[in-house]
């Protein structure tokens, strides 16, 4: 007769019977939601643009406010010159280099202050132009066009429909960069300063934006809908330094 303790059966030590099974993970969901570019960045951004937008026709519009003016318009260009040449040069050579450009400045200043928009020109009319380049070496052979890069990184991997469309986005945002540049130099030398400072600090934005929204409303209808926005927010990361999640 078989004694009841050879029946029994060993029991899982505590540990082994309370350790998680490795198969019952939880996964990571396939499509995470893209990230969203926190308000109060977008507001600050907005909020240190209108600000220098203002003070910037506040120098066209008034002879007490050319040199904040001027300050506005030369003093980021003497600040980025300063910092690459910290970057790049010898320390001795950059101070050198600081000591000069501050020399120059101070010289200058009431030269710089009475001609300021010749500054404002040659920075506003060449980011523009920069811009409308950028657009167009996209399209050549073998790239990229810019506006598949921006809805690449928000949406990943696009449809043929897509790209299509957004090639001819890009071509264009091209054309309308170029024939903005054009704009601002033709006005330096029809208009009054005043009236071109206005087109330049808040015409050339409403027409930006306009451009923007006529995008924006197309999208939404000849391509599919996509979860995570579209290119209102693609600005909105590159304006706060968003970005798509893994």
């Amino acid at each position: 007769m078989t004694s009841p303790s050879n029946d029994r059966r060993p029991t899982p030590a505590p540990s082994e019977a309370a350790a998680p099974s490795e198969a019952a993970a939880p996964t990571p969901s396939r499509n995470p939601p893209t990230s969203r570019p926190p308000l109060g960045s977008v507001a600050i951004v907005v909020l240190v643009i209108g600000v220098f937008l203002l003070i910037s026709q506040y120098g066209y519009s008034s002879a007490e406010g050319k040199g904040w003016g001027a300050a506005l318009s030369i003093g980021p260009v003497a600040l980025i010159a300063g910092v690459l040449a910290w970057r790049w040069l010898p320390r001795w050579a950059a101070a050198a280099a600081t000591a000069l450009m501050a020399f120059l400045l101070v010289h200058y200043w009431t030269f710089l202050k009475t001609h300021y928009e010749w500054s404002d020109l040659l920075q506003q009319a060449g980011a523009y132009a920069m811009l409308a380049i950028g657009f167009g070496r996209s399209l050549l052979p073998g790239r990229v066009p810019t506006c598949s890069q921006l809805a690449t990184q928000l949406h990943g991997p696009l449809s043929p429909v897509e790209l299509a469309y957004l090639q001819r986005a890009t071509a264009v945002w091209g054309v309308f960069y170029a024939l903005l540049a054009t704009a601002v130099v033709a006005l330096f030398f029809t208009t009054p300063p005043r009236l071109w400072s206005l087109f330049l600090n808040f015409g050339t934005f409403g027409l930006i934006g306009l451009v923007f929204v006529v995008d924006h409303a197309i999208r939404h209808q000849v391509l599919p809908r996509r979860p995570g926005g579209g290119m209102v927010t693609a600005l909105l990361h590159a304006l706060t330094g968003g970005g798509r999640q893994p």
